[in-house]
């Protein structure tokens, strides 16, 4: 039954205090937009629930007028998530940040959706603990589960599925049930947490988190090295992984973002394709691990190679790396970031890459090339002017000749960023009849499809 936006907003009203139901054009507009290409809309409306109890009474509001409801991190999204194509609710999770328990003794810790990554790990810190996911962007952790993030030690920690040992979920019709438990293992029923981690918020609002900490390195060393071509670096990626050296983080910067960095960073960095490396370990087994990687690296052509063990020193190379992203922005304006995701296995890697540079040559579109090339995942950074029509078609044709070409491979069309409606138009042909079984299981938590509609995948109707 369709609802008037007033009286939506009243009803919401009902269940919340007034000033956490927001229909101010600004707060809409923050709301419209994530940092993809892909073009806004405005929610009818935004809420900022505080408790597990109010996003219950949200959705049982929503789920009576088959209202959309799109769920709000930080906005921080490559693929358009975020983005109320239908308008109706956007849920944003920015009071819902309490860290609620540390369990120490069993390396775990419970918060609130809207708790960042950053805010997480000043806190674990007091107790010799760190979380392991490290994207890019200060994401919250609801939107990192909500998409699989991963970033620069996938390597060696993995992904964000891999972190998670429960989940707190309220359902489209306000149910609220939990995915796991705190247990290390567990054989017992559908592994619910592998269904609701990377669904993109299409099946549930992710209330309380469980995830998994580790203990902060005894010692860490991190390092830079230069090669003459991408294809020199990553054979020398697939020799240290080989060779099984516990690297905790191997990133490769192609030579034109090289030259970002040191513009943007104000450094002097070699302008070569460059791999950024980082250990953990104890001292004598980093020393080991250092020796024998100075090896393989200078076996593959490196020109340079420099180690960092002061805080301060590898502090600063991986703000360079992670600032690459910013970088880009920053010396484009008015253009935006659009940004290839593949994931292919490793012994394909120096064959996706290569064809992503001859993809670029061929376009004629500047693009920078960088990636987590431990685990395979890298990614082609394009700016794109979001209203030139003939620049965003080249764009979407490089992205799709990438994608396709690491599909053929055995790869994915998205390692970490998440499909959001970027990636939809590729499900078919990655997951072939899966499809029909992810549309089932969508159908059957969510039959009105209101939960972040048509991301992921588009459904034929709504009703």
């Amino acid at each position: 039954m369709e609802i008037t936006v007033e009286r939506l907003v009243n009803e919401l009203k009902g269940v919340l205090p007034e000033d956490r139901v927001v229909i101010n054009t600004t707060v809409r507009e923050l709301h419209s937009k994530d940092e993809s290409y892909h073009a806004s809309s405005l929610p009818d409306v935004v809420v900022f629930p505080k408790t597990t109890e109010e996003v219950s009474a949200i959705m049982k509001i929503a789920s009576g007028h088959g209202t959309a409801v799109v769920p709000f991190g930080v906005g921080s999204s490559l693929e358009g998530h975020v983005i109320p194509y239908e308008k109706g609710i956007t849920v944003d999770f920015s009071l819902m940040n309490k860290i609620l328990e540390i369990r120490e003794k069993d390396f775990l810790v419970r918060v609130q959706p809207g708790v960042t990554r950053s805010q997480l790990n000043k806190e674990l810190k007091k107790y010799g603990l760190f979380f392991s996911v490290d994207p890019g962007a200060d994401a919250t952790l609801g939107g990192m589960a909500a998409t699989n993030a991963s970033g620069t030690t996938a390597v060696k920690y993995g992904v964000m599925r891999d972190q998670v040992r429960d989940l707190e979920v309220v359902l489209a019709d306000g149910e609220v049930i939990h995915t796991g438990n705190l247990a290390a293992k567990s054989s017992s029923g559908y592994h619910l947490n592998g269904v609701f981690v990377g669904s993109e918020g299409t099946l549930g609002c992710f209330t309380e988190l469980t995830l998994k900490v580790y203990g902060i390195p005894e010692h860490v060393m991190a390092a830079r090295a230069s090669f003459p071509t991408i294809n020199d670096a990553v054979e020398a990626v697939i020799n240290i992984l080989q060779a099984g050296i516990p690297i905790a983080r191997i990133e490769l910067v192609d030579e034109l973002s090289m030259k970002q960095v040191n513009h943007y960073n104000e450094t002097s960095y070699r302008e070569e394709p460059t791999l950024f490396l980082e250990f953990h370990g104890n001292e004598a087994g980093l020393k080991q691990d250092i020796e024998f990687t100075k090896e393989i690296v200078f076996d593959h052509k490196c020109k340079e190679v420099a180690f960092e063990t002061e805080t301060a020193a590898r502090n600063k190379l991986w703000d360079a790396r992670h600032n690459l992203a910013y970088s880009y922005v920053h010396s484009y304006p008015g253009k935006k970031l659009m940004s290839t995701d593949v994931c292919v296995p490793i012994s394909e890697l120096a064959g996706a890459i290569q064809h992503a540079k001859e993809t670029l040559e061929k376009n004629g579109l500047v693009g920078g090339i960088l990636g987590h090339v431990g685990d395979g995942n890298f990614h082609v950074l394009l700016m794109v002017n979001p209203n030139d029509k003939e620049e965003v078609k080249k764009a979407d044709e490089i992205n799709e000749s990438i994608v396709l070409y690491a599909l053929k491979r055995g790869g994915t069309c998205t390692g970490e960023h998440g499909v959001g409606i970027g990636k939809r138009k590729y499900q078919e042909e990655e997951h072939g009849a899966a499809l029909i079984v992810m549309e089932k299981i969508k159908k059957a938590l969510d039959p009105q499809n209101i939960l972040n509609p048509n991301k992921v995948f588009q459904l034929k109707d709504r009703s």
